[in-house]
């Protein structure tokens, strides 16, 4: 199947009890064992809950993964993934990267004697030089959050495999619809399904996938201990916001394109970062490895001062934390996804007071174009 129709057909869609054409929300947090004592497939739902089970094979088919584990967000995900490390393991990762996934190495995986190594991503050979003998993992995230940096996901996988490492792929701003990380090598795919795999806004939910029996025990037994399972509802509108992944990823990510380029007109705006832009660093590496640039960018202003004016003027995006929703969304990464970094950590990773993040919906790219453009020059405007 081709995936506009993979979307709709390539996971379980019909209820098999009833033939309803929508799983049911199976709300409930314990199983009738009729015949006990023998075992049956569900007995708890934080060991398993068929709508959520759903919901895993979804993702799982999408990704063209054997297997999926749901989590109660992305954050669980990258959690109950590094926790397949020990005490005295060692990872790499990129250098540009979500700050949750910072602050858990930083405040929480130190703490158990797990070291890390940041390295620039864009790169293949600094991540093999930056291999210690007690290495078992590289982290990767492409492009990156907030900047747009590229790794090169084929040649980082292989010189895992080289030195017999893990490697996890976060691939949330692509999405499988635009970037398929296991088929170019990873061993594990992690997403924050509260973007744009939910795209409404309405969701906190997460996903790992791999094709690796061995990592998916080891996944499902995290999430089991953890606790980090999903509530039925989540599962239910991840279900039903899937079906639209396609086409709604076609619309936001034509709007990214056409207003990356016409924000590099602006005067006040210094800076662009979208993989989409020929003129972006990384975009022959990207479009090697991804179908499209996606529907999230980033650009730079004069000043802070501008940030504060665009976020106070501005009318069609919503100013909020998150990205991924039908309705455009703009970021401030230094007080939101970042701020839990020290403000030199954040300047080291790019993260600058003059930075904004914006995550593109569904409206009608003219529309956005002059609510921002306005938004950012309307100052000048009032003054004349």
């Amino acid at each position: 199947m081709n995936f506009d129709t993979k979307v709709l057909h390539s996971y379980p869609v019909i209820d098999s009890d009833t033939g309803a054409a929508s799983i049911p929300k199976y709300q409930s947090s314990t199983f009738h064992q009729k015949n006990f004592p023998d075992n049956q497939e569900y007995t708890y739902t934080r060991f398993g809950n068929p709508t959520v089970e759903a919901a895993e094979k979804a993702v799982a088919a999408l990704e063209n993964a054997k297997f999926g584990i749901a989590f109660s967000s992305g954050m669980a995900a990258i959690t109950a993934s590094l926790l397949v490390l020990n005490s005295g393991d060692h990872l790499v990762l990129g250098k540009n990267i979500y700050g949750g996934t910072f602050q858990l190495l930083t405040e929480l995986l130190n703490r158990f004697n797990v070291t890390y190594t940041f390295v620039d991503e864009r790169h293949p050979s600094a991540w093999e030089e930056a291999i210690r003998s007690n290495t078992k993992l590289f982290y990767l995230e492409t492009p990156s959050n907030p900047l747009l940096t590229v790794t090169n996901i084929q040649e980082v996988c292989k010189i895992a495999k080289t030195h017999k490492l893990l490697t996890v792929c976060d691939n949330t701003f692509m999405t499988p619809y635009y970037q398929q990380p296991l088929t170019l090598g990873a061993d594990i795919v992690i997403h924050s399904a509260t973007k744009f795999l939910g795209g409404h806004s309405d969701i906190v939910m997460g996903f790992a996938v791999t094709n690796n029996e061995e990592f998916k025990e080891k996944l499902r037994k995290n999430q089991k201990i953890i606790g980090s399972i999903p509530g039925i509802e989540e599962a239910w509108l991840l279900l039903r916001g899937i079906k639209t992944l396609a086409v709604r990823m076609k619309q936001a990510s034509c709007n990214a394109l056409i207003l990356a380029n016409r924000l590099q007109t602006l005067t006040k705006v210094t800076a662009v970062h979208y993989p989409g832009l020929e003129n972006h660093p990384d975009h022959l590496q990207h479009f090697k490895q991804a179908t499209n640039g996606g529907a999230v960018l980033s650009f730079e202003l004069d000043a802070k001062e501008q940030v504060h004016q665009l976020f106070q003027r501005v009318k069609i995006p919503i100013v909020a934390v998150s990205l991924g929703g039908v309705e455009s969304i703009l970021s401030y990464p230094w007080t939101m996804s970042h701020a839990c970094m020290s403000e030199s950590d954040r300047l080291k990773a790019g993260v600058t007071p003059k930075l904004v993040r914006l995550s593109c919906g569904i409206e009608d790219v003219d529309d956005l174009w002059v609510d921002i453009q306005q938004a950012l020059e309307g100052e000048e405007n009032e003054e004349n």
